[in-house]
């Protein structure tokens, strides 16, 4: 009896393994989606420092009056790199206000980086000990949020931004949330 149950482990093993994998694809669940306790809530009230001498840093009433994206982004951030065309693209073609926040990085590096790739941001604060990321909910860079005109998050968007998430759920929220406004 003992020996057909250490037969049959390996089997049960795969089986416990497989369904793991197997049920977020059959429910249509999207295992990259971490949800945030952060949706509905304000936007915490850290008043960050400005990276760049001629622009201003990010506090709460930074986030309020019109729908912002706030992206924390650093220079050491590969896919940082992948979704910088995109926000370049989104400061040319757009009204809408991105709104930087550096992470963890080094002051001249991420000068040195924006001077290179360019800077789509109105605005750039400097979250150098990463508790601004903290309270936001930032797993790992890039992070991007859309802010309402309250200043209050109400999407957060996790890796890095593409031409299609803007185009099919985040530029659509942005004109919803400035209807809503009114």
């Amino acid at each position: 009896m003992l020996n057909r149950l250490l037969f049959l482990l390996p089997l049960l093993i795969f089986v416990v393994i497989a369904g793991y994998f197997t049920v977020p694809i059959l429910t249509k669940k999207d295992p990259h989606l971490l949800p945030s306790v952060m949706i509905d809530k304000p936007a915490p009230p850290h008043n960050l420092g400005p990276l760049l001498e001629n622009k201003p840093g990010v506090g709460p009433e930074a986030l309020k009056g019109d729908v912002k994206l706030v992206n924390f982004f650093a220079s050491w951030c590969g896919p940082c790199r992948v979704e910088h065309p995109v926000l370049m693209r989104l400061a040319a073609e757009t009204d809408l206000q991105l709104v930087g926040i550096n992470y963890k990085d080094e002051q001249n590096a991420a000068l040195a980086w924006l001077r290179e790739l360019g800077d789509p941001f109105g605005r750039i604060g400097v979250d150098g000990d990463g508790r601004a990321a903290i309270d936001w909910g930032v797993y790992g860079v890039p992070e991007t949020y859309v802010v309402d005109v309250n200043g209050h998050i109400r999407y957060r968007h996790v890796g890095p931004l593409t031409s299609h998430a803007l185009k099919e759920t985040i530029l659509p929220m942005v004109e919803q949330l400035r209807a809503a406004k009114g």
